[in-house]
């Protein structure tokens, strides 16, 4: 009890919210592991390198899937049931990975795994449903981190694992991690009461409903849409210009630069506390403006590495960000559609990134690094246009919208 005699409002165990996070970014890295193995992986079956690199779109298909699908359901089973169900057929697709004994059968395999890894997508929307409001934005930026953590590091850990005990192990290793990850949360998680009674056709129509309904969903779904496509224009790209003159760098190396991505995942948590603390708005158009500084400095990427690095650094930090704020806000809208939400922000994400991607193979080969920095800075000017519309649009109005928007987030 405070000093005023006010009893503080209970915080979410910070042991259970660290324990979502680790599931979070365990999770997510399934769909990672085989990127920097698909040329060993190609030799050992006996396929090209264009045939495995099949193998990442199986996964991302299967992510896609379980993205429209699976996440949705959150709002009508029980979480800690469906998490525990979702994590043990996940680690019956990577140990089938791991025994794989042809492409066909590993790209099915890692198609299960994409499939039930939107078990994260299910963890995010349960931690804000778990946090309370005054802790909402910082919850859920930690367990962002943790899925963020996961994404980076992937990698780099499937790279140094197939180096010591060949590729199989490390898909071993993850459905080991997943069966754990099973166990845990099955005893921990507490049970969440269902929060829809809508059957299953009705429930996914209704995240078109929740789209129409919702101004503020729209608008975080834009912000989200132009930082991911921005995020896959960068990421895409890179490959292509550390591989050529003047750095000529192999792929370890070029792996290593993903690691400058883990400011961003620091940043993370602080831009849940910003929601938290009523500052949604004004620390979106900071995180907008730091993305726009960001490709500012990619643009001299080809002739100085600090520039590189630097932009890096504060684009992951830009992006990843402003993903935080995105989530913390969305959260507080409706209570019985959080998960639907997560399936309709996040599909939002995944299509922008799926079109930046394809979009900077076309601007690389058009007018190489200057047109992909073209593209991206396009994508910031875009985002900050948009953020500023929101008072633009109708001073009184739009300040009444900022400010309820910053209250909510």
């Amino acid at each position: 009890m405070t000093s005023t005699g006010i009893e503080p409002p209970a915080s979410l165990d910070r042991r259970l919210v660290t324990l979502l996070a680790i599931a979070c970014g365990a999770s997510v890295a399934n769909l990672y592991y085989a990127q920097p193995l698909l040329d060993v992986i190609g030799r050992d079956l006996h396929v090209s390198s264009a045939v495995a690199g099949l193998l990442v779109t199986a996964s991302q298909i299967g992510y896609a899937t379980g993205l429209i699908l699976l996440v949705p359901l959150g709002d009508l089973l029980d979480r800690r049931t469906m998490v525990t169900r979702l994590l043990l057929v996940c680690a019956a697709g990577l140990a089938l990975a791991a025994a794989a004994p042809s492409f066909a059968v590993l790209a099915v395999a890692l198609a299960i795994a994409g499939v039930t890894s939107v078990v994260a997508q299910v963890l995010v929307p349960l931690a804000g449903t778990l946090a309370g409001d005054h802790e909402r934005g910082t919850v859920v930026g930690t367990v962002m981190s943790g899925l963020l953590l996961g994404i980076l590091l992937a990698r780099t850990v499937s790279g140094f694992v197939a180096e010591l005990g060949g590729w199989r192990l490390v898909f071993v290793l993850a459905a080991v991690l997943m069966l754990a990850l099973a166990a845990v949360l099955h005893r921990t998680l507490p049970t969440v009461a269902r929060a829809t009674d809508l059957r299953y056709g009705a429930l996914l129509r209704s995240i078109g409903r929740l789209i129409a309904e919702e101004p503020l969903l729209r608008r975080r779904m834009v912000y989200g849409a132009l930082g991911m496509a921005s995020f896959s224009v960068f990421w895409t790209s890179i490959a292509f210009l550390l591989s050529g003159a003047p750095y000529h760098y192999g792929e370890a190396t070029i792996g290593l630069f993903g690691l400058a991505g883990l400011f961003g995942a620091g940043a993370a948590q602080g831009a849940g506390r910003l929601a938290d603390r009523g500052h949604t708005h004004a620390a979106t158009g900071c995180l907008l403006l730091a993305i726009g500084v960001a490709w500012a400095l990619l643009v001299g990427a080809p002739h100085s590495l600090a520039a590189l690095i630097a932009g890096i650094v504060l684009l992951d930090l830009g992006i990843q960000g402003q993903n935080i704020l995105n989530q913390s806000t969305i959260y507080t809208l409706r209570a019985d559609a959080r998960s639907r939400i997560t399936t309709a922000y996040m599909s939002g994400n995944f299509v922008s990134g799926a079109i930046g991607s394809a979009a900077a193979s076309v601007a690389w080969s058009a007018g190489g690094w200057g047109a992909v920095s073209a593209l991206g800075g396009g994508l910031a000017v875009a985002g900050l246009t948009f953020w500023g519309l929101e008072h633009v649009r109708s001073p009184v109005g739009a300040r009444a919208a900022a400010a309820r928007s910053d209250a909510s987030g």
